[in-house]
């Protein structure tokens, strides 16, 4: 029985009839930012079209930010600018108001209803355990079938609970609808108590003392707050075949900061982060695409080893199949960028 209750037979059969079949893998796209956008301003919302070609994902946020009677504009304000635009490789994505709030259920029949067959993912907050998603993915296949929604809508689950990172590995198995996960630090840290006020990102107090040698001043070395839980985060959705984000860096004036915050989750398995400001918008472009000299030193491995196996020496340094699957991992997604980035696939010689 897997983990979502379902014997494997049916883990992929639809949950009403007339809806469509699950995907049985995630499509392959490019997702090195997730842009938030408020969708009741008008005159942002009027940005939509421009904005989607210049992001790989584009939201529609109708939680967090938005004011409780501006809900309902936020919902009609997605609806609208899914209807007046084109998004072509652009994913269009909405983050709805959590189960427990009088505004979810509306959200889900509301979208779906007028915008499903343009709509790619539901970003589901405040995510505890598989019991969640499972909700959801019914619902979903039931408004999929009674509104004539051609494909599955995927489901991206926010980690910022306590119970939510301890029941991670049962969320990422709970549905073939999971697209993956992202980490919210600022619920999270209320979560679990934690000491600080800041939305993601390091904090001065939390690191580690060198060593006491006589006299000398003793250097502190600042640690990463979010090092396990990004890891936990990774390891369930590598191992499910989904995907792993970081979420929002809350200071904006910080631009170094967001970069270096991003540049530890690309690091970690990340496939992208969340946009919350358009000066982020870059950074991430920067950070969750490949740096060219990674992916020159990457086809090199590929082109010595072209079954991906035995040891070849390359630059004085040992190459097997291990760094071989390393490497393609690199030249994969490099060659992801390149088909949307034409300055980035001049420099990687795509």
């Amino acid at each position: 029985m897997t983990a979502s209750g379902k014997l494997p037979r049916k883990f992929f059969s639809p949950l009403a009839i007339g809806a469509p079949a699950p995907l049985r893998e995630l499509p392959v796209t490019l997702e090195r930012m997730i842009h938030f956008i408020p969708p009741h301003i008008e005159k942002i919302r009027a940005k939509a079209g421009a904005l989607a070609g210049k992001v790989d994902v584009l939201l529609g946020n109708l939680e967090d930010a938005i004011p409780a009677d501006a809900k309902v504009a936020a919902r009609e304000g997605f609806v609208d600018l899914a209807e007046q635009n084109e998004f072509g490789t652009t994913g269009l994505w909405t983050r709805i108001n959590t189960l427990s709030s009088p505004w979810a259920l509306d959200d889900v029949t509301r979208l779906v209803g007028a915008v499903g067959n343009k709509l790619d993912v539901i970003m589901l907050p405040m995510v505890e355990g598989a019991w969640d998603i499972h909700y959801l993915d019914q619902l979903l296949a039931q408004l999929e079938a009674t509104n004539n929604v051609t494909r599955p809508i995927l489901i991206h689950a926010i980690l910022e609970t306590a119970e939510g990172v301890k029941n991670v590995e049962s969320i990422a198995q709970a549905s073939p609808r999971m697209h993956g996960m992202s980490l919210g630090p600022a619920d999270l840290a209320a979560s679990r108590a934690m000491k600080t006020t800041r939305v993601g990102g390091g904090h001065p107090s939390y690191g580690v003392l060198a060593d006491e040698t006589g006299g000398e001043i003793r250097a502190f070395h600042q640690q990463d707050l979010w090092h396990y839980t990004i890891a936990k985060m990774v390891d369930a959705c590598a191992a499910n075949g989904i995907k792993a984000f970081y979420g929002p860096f809350g200071d904006f004036s910080d631009e170094p900061a967001c970069e270096a915050q991003f540049r530890n989750a690309f690091l970690q398995g990340c496939h992208g982060a969340w946009s919350l400001h358009p000066s982020q918008i870059e950074i991430a472009k920067q950070v969750f695409s490949p740096d060219p000299g990674e992916v020159s030193f990457a086809r090199k491995i590929l082109e010595a080893m072209p079954d991906g196996t035995g040891a070849v020496m390359i630059d004085g340094k040992m190459q097997d199949d291990a760094t071989w699957k390393q490497a393609k991992v690199i030249v994969d997604l490099a060659r992801l960028v390149a088909e949307k980035d034409p300055g980035r696939a001049e420099l990687y010689g795509l």
